[in-house]
């Protein structure tokens, strides 16, 4: 025992603490993560972040049958090829654009972010700046006034051409002739530019009415070797690249021979549809979002697609039809939304009794509550695999296959 701890001892005083060393702050990569909260994992290593999303598809489906290696991205930056910035004001009053902060709707300033395109990042702030020289507002969420309430900038990873969509509190655009001019001239890689009417009082960035104010009003990208055109609101992945990955695969589950009548549940601009057409017999999409019916309908005539045809309707309903005509299909596709398939959609598809499906997901909890359905209604999962389509988030997409017992 030290001299001065046996004479603390000896008089019943406790020892002298020992100093307390100040725990460094980590400082993080992103100035504007602690604000954000979009990127949770921005400074976890890629390797963590790729084991815990592993666990998280393992734990949600691991029951049903295999789940193989994630697919990592080899170069994980500046992914995201849509990027959607909020207009609005602070807490001060003084007009910001960003991203709403996780569960508020704060918005926080975002310069310019680590998994966005920059040339998207960079058309946003032009925007931003040009707005006083027009004498331009941005929305009040309080008020309901101001003019402007978000931008969308789309860039297409192969041909370079960029769609940017502005949201507009209503039909009225002061100035817009000149203030697209000034911008064009500032930003010369825009290939189209859409105004959005969005007057609700909603979290919705999108309205339903929206007129082109220059260009096609569309963009074209190529995939898989296929060539797409995109629309502002129409569902388009948002890391190309690795989509790419996550049709080969899926398409790959399908075991496709040329023989095969095939449904696309859920099929947005036709995308996986056109993709697997050349190896089968015959290719139903079904997608309730008019816009993108449309486009897929002119993406199967860009690529010369003749055994392919689209139908605007609810997947549960158009399913339920093909059941009740007595309709066989082969092969299902379905990539639905994060929320999952249907009850209704779900029980017309045991009716119909695929063959085979290949079930796209970006949400391992309600593809594991849909897997017990179709697992009790006949099906074995032979394997999945995650595509960590979404790096740094914790977010991930998951391609499985079954098929009938």
């Amino acid at each position: 025992m030290r001299k001065d701890q046996n004479r603390n001892k000896e008089s019943g005083r406790r020892p002298a603490p020992a100093p307390v060393r100040k725990k460094k702050e980590k400082t993080s990569r992103c100035p504007f993560s602690s604000n954000c909260g979009g990127c949770t994992d921005i400074d976890t290593p890629m390797e963590e972040q790729l084991e815990e999303k592993q666990k998280t598809v393992e734990s949600c489906i691991g029951m049903y049958g295999p789940v193989e290696r994630i697919i990592a991205m080899k170069n994980p930056g500046r992914y995201r090829h849509k990027v959607t910035s909020i207009f609005g004001l602070d807490y001060k009053g003084h007009p910001v654009c960003g991203v709403y902060r996780a569960r508020s709707h704060e918005i926080v300033p975002v310069t310019t972010c680590m998994i966005e395109n920059r040339i998207a990042d960079s058309i946003v702030q032009s925007i931003f700046r040009l707005l006083p020289s027009f004498k331009l507002k941005v929305y009040d969420e309080v008020t309901g006034k101001g003019q402007i309430r978000a931008v969308q900038v789309r860039v297409a990873e192969h041909t370079g051409q960029v769609m940017v969509t502005i949201v507009t509190n209503g039909p009225a655009f002061p100035s817009k002739e000149h203030f697209v001019e000034t911008l064009l001239r500032e930003q010369e890689r825009i290939t189209t530019i859409v105004q959005n009417i969005n007057s609700k009082s909603t979290t919705m960035v999108l309205g339903t009415a929206q007129k082109v104010i220059y260009g096609p009003g569309y963009i074209e990208d190529e995939l898989c070797g296929k060539r797409f055109r995109i629309s502002s609101r129409s569902f388009y992945q948002i890391n190309p690249l690795q989509t790419e990955k996550l049709y080969n695969v899926a398409i790959d589950m399908a075991g496709l021979s040329g023989k095969e009548r095939v449904l696309d549940a859920y099929c947005g601009i036709g995308t996986i549809g056109i993709c697997a057409a050349g190896k089968a017999k015959e290719v139903l999409g079904v997608e309730l979002n008019d816009e993108a019916i449309e486009d897929a309908k002119v993406n199967a005539g860009l690529n010369g697609i003749t055994n392919i045809s689209f139908e605007s309707d609810d997947a549960g309903r158009f399913a339920e039809d093909l059941a009740a005509r007595g309709e066989k299909i082969d092969v299902l596709f379905m990539d639905p939304p994060r929320s999952g398939a249907s009850e209704e959609f779900l029980k017309s598809i045991l009716t119909l009794a695929p063959k085979k499906i290949v079930y796209i997901s970006c949400n391992p909890e309600t593809l594991g509550e849909n897997l017990k359905v179709l697992t009790d209604g006949g099906y074995e999962m032979k394997k999945a695999v995650p595509v960590d389509m979404f790096p740094f988030t914790r977010n991930i997409e998951v391609s499985t296959e079954l098929t009938r017992k």
